[in-house]
C-alpha cells in the first residue's frame, strides 16, 4: 500500500511503513490530547510541560559554572548521548554548536583544542546512579558548530562540525567540517584529533554499524545543490577507540533514477542502493555535494538530520524539502531506511503539515529509539517547541512541550529541543533546550 503525497498534505497526516510497521497513516493532531501518556500539562516553573506521572530535573544551564573549574557551561545545547559508567552510574555526552558569534564559548583546555579560534566543542556531565550531577567538564573544544554526532559499539562519541569554513575565515587558523572522535571516560585520551577520512563537508549526524564497522553520515545543506548520505568504510572495522584514525574510503549514496530523495512520496517504496566513490572527501577545491561523480550523477536530499541505527539497518532523517528553495518536491520530514544485507533503501516515515508540525520550518531533527520500540522526535521551528514520540503503530504523540507559551514571569523563550537520548536502563530520557542552553533528565513510567 501506498499513500500519494496529495492525500497526505491534504490530510495533514503522518504515514509509516517498514520499520515502524506494514503501513500507518493517522491523524497527528488528533494525536495531542488523547493518544501516547496522555496531555501534556502546564509546568508551574514555566519550563518544560509533561504529562501526568512525568517529572523533571534540570541537570545542566548555559551560563552556570562547570564543576570542573574550566569555566562556564557553553552555550547552544545540540547532539546527545549517554554512556554506562558502572554501579547504575551515567556519562552524558553533549555538543555546543558554537559558531564565532556564540556569547559562552566551551573552554579551551590544554590537550583537548583543535583551534583556538573555534568556539565549539563537547563537554560531559557525570550522573550518579540517583540522577544527581557529581561532574561536569570540557571532552573537546576548539571546533565548530558541533551539531548533532552518534556513538560508536566501542562507547566513544562521534562529534560532528556542521560547517565547510576553512581556515582564514570567520576567525578560524584551521579548516572544520570535520568528525572528531570523544572518549567520555578519558577525554585526553582522544585529544582533539580530526578524523579527516570520513570526509570535510557539514556534518549533521553519524551512524556505526555494529556488526560490520561502516560509518554512515548525513551531509545537513538547505541550500541547492543539497547534502548527500555517506558510508565511510574504514580501513580497520570495529578496531576500537582511535581506529577510525587509519583511514578507509569514503562514497556517496546513488539511487538510480532518483536525483532528490524529495522526489519519493509513498512510505513503503524502495529502491537499489549504489555506492559511489567520493573524488575528494578533503574538499581541497571544491565541496564533495558540488564535485564530478561521473555518469548518473549523485542523490542529494535538502537538510539531512538526524542518523541512528536500528534492527537490521540505519535510519536517516530530512527534515523537509521546498520546492521554493530548488528541492524536486515539498514535504514537512522524511524517515529513511537502509537494509545494508539487502542493499536497498526505504522510505519509512513522510510528514505532512499537521497541526503538531505547523509551520514548514516545524521538521523532525535529533531522533532515536524509544523504550516503546518506536521513535523520539525533536521539533525544530517557530514558537512552542515539542518532542513527539512515534509508536511502532504509527501514532503521533506529545512528550514535551517548552512553556514559553503560558506567560510566566521570567519564563525563557526557548529555542527547538536536540540531543534527545535514553539512559542505558531507559528510564530516563535526556533532552536539550538549544537556547537557552539547558539540560533535562525526564523520569516517569516509561511503556
Amino acid at each position: 500500500m501506498s499513500v500519494p503525497r496529495r492525500s497526505l498534505l491534504a490530510a495533514g497526516t503522518i504515514a509509516f511503513s517498514g520499520a515502524l510497521g506494514a503501513l500507518f497513516s493517522g491523524s497527528a493532531g488528533a494525536a495531542r490530547s488523547t493518544l501516547g501518556y496522555g496531555p501534556l500539562l502546564p509546568d508551574p516553573r514555566g519550563l518544560l510541560d509533561l504529562p501526568e506521572g512525568f517529572s523533571y530535573r534540570v541537570l545542566s544551564r548555559a551560563g552556570d559554572p562547570l564543576r570542573s573549574g574550566e569555566g562556564t557551561v557553553p552555550a547552544n545545547c545540540d547532539g546527545m548521548a549517554a554512556f554506562a559508567a558502572g554501579g547504575g552510574r551515567v556519562r552524558l555526552v553533549r555538543n555546543h554548536e558554537n559558531r564565532t558569534t556564540a556569547a559562552l564559548r566551551v573552554p579551551a583546555v590544554p590537550g583537548l583544542t583543535y583551534d583556538p579560534g573555534a568556539l565549539g566543542g563537547c563537554t560531559v556531565l557525570d550522573l550518579a546512579a540517583d540522577g544527581s550531577v557529581t561532574g561536569e567538564r570540557v571532552a573537546l573544544a576548539g571546533t565548530a558548530v558541533n551539531c548533532a554526532g552518534g556513538r560508536t559499539p566501542w562507547n566513544t562519541w562521534l562529534s560532528c562540525e556542521e560547517t565547510e569554513d576553512r581556515a582564514g575565515t570567520s576567525g578560524y587558523t584551521r579548516d572544520h567540517g570535520h568528525v572528531f572522535e570523544v572518549d567520555p571516560a578519558d577525554p585526553h585520551r582522544s585529544g582533539a584529533v580530526p578524523l579527516t577520512a570520513l570526509g570535510r563537508f557539514a556534518h549533521e549526524a553519524v551512524a556505526v554499524d555494529p556488526y560490520r564497522g561502516v560509518v554512515y553520515e548525513t551531509e545537513d545543506a538547505f541550500v541547492a545543490p543539497f547534502g548527500l548520505f555517506y558510508r565511510f568504510l574504514p580501513n580497520r572495522p570495529l578496531g576500537g577507540p582511535g581506529s577510525l584514525r587509519a583511514g578507509g574510503a569514503l562514497e556517496a549514496l546513488r539511487v538510480p533514477g532518483v536525483a532528490d530523495l524529495a522526489e519519493v512520496d509513498e512510505p513503503g517504496a524502495e529502491f537499489p542502493a549504489r555506492w559511489v566513490p567520493v573524488p575528494d572527501p578533503s574538499a581541497a577545491g571544491t565541496p564533495i555535494r558540488l564535485q564530478d561523480f561521473g555518469p548518473g550523477g549523485i542523490t542529494h536530499a535538502q537538510k539531512l538530520e538526524g542518523c541512528y541505527w536500528g534492527g537490521d539497518g540505519v535510519h536517516f532523517v530530512s527534515s523537509f524539502a521546498r520546492s521554493g528553495e530548488g528541492a524536486a518536491a515539498d514535504h514537512h520530514g522524511q524517515v529513511w531506511h537502509y537494509d545494508p544485507r539487502r542493499g536497498r533503501l526505504r522510505l519509512d516515515v513522510l510528514f505532512g503539515p499537521a497541526a503538531d508540525i505547523r509551520l514548514p520550518g516545524d521538521s523532525p531533527d535529533n531522533i532515536c529509539l524509544a523504550p516503546d520500540g518506536g521513535l523520539m522526535v525533536c521539533e525544530d521551528g517557530g514558537g512552542a517547541q515539542y518532542v513527539f514520540g512515534v509508536t511502532p503503530d504509527g501514532t503521533v504523540y506529545p512528550m514535551a512541550r517548552n512553556a514559553q507559551d503560558i506567560g510566566l514571569p521570567g519564563a525563557p523563550e526557548w529555542g527547538e529541543f536536540a540531543g534527545v537520548t535514553f539512559s542505558p536502563d531507559t528510564r530516563t530520557m535526556y533532552v536539550n533546550a538549544y537556547a537557552p542552553g539547558t539540560t533535562f533528565a525526564v523520569t516517569g513510567p516509561w511503556h
